[in-house]
């Protein structure tokens, strides 16, 4: 379901243009809230920065796609694209196994948190 939504983002963001820009690699949320202690504005505030992270995610990788394309249009050698496409799939990996991680340990700790209002 999460591959499913992360594809269909990327497919959105990849069609809609985006201007050639240096990737910049999005930062996870710095913590996460124990759902067992944090308040419902904590958890609020970090089911924002997650949304924020994931669409921040969403865009790395969709800027990635882009500049494969544009350096593919320059002309660049076969084996430099080739080169550029191994490096790039890498670092989408990367980020989404990232995005993955630390999805898993917020929805851990929200299930917490909803525990001890049951």
């Amino acid at each position: 379901m999460k591959a499913a939504f992360l594809c269909s983002s990327i497919l959105i963001l990849g069609l809609s243009g985006m201007a050639a820009a240096e990737c910049v690699y999005p930062k996870a949320p710095a913590a996460i809230p124990n759902g067992k202690t944090a308040s419902e504005a904590e958890m609020i505030e970090a089911m924002t920065q997650f949304k924020q992270y994931n669409t921040d995610v969403t865009a790395y990788i969709a800027c990635l796609d882009q500049e494969t394309k544009q350096r593919q249009q320059s002309g660049i050698s076969v084996s430099a694209l080739i080169q550029l496409k191994t490096m790039q799939s890498k670092k989408q990996t990367a980020v989404a196994e990232e995005l993955q991680d630390n999805a898993a340990k917020f929805n851990e700790q929200v299930r917490a948190f909803k525990s001890r209002k049951g």
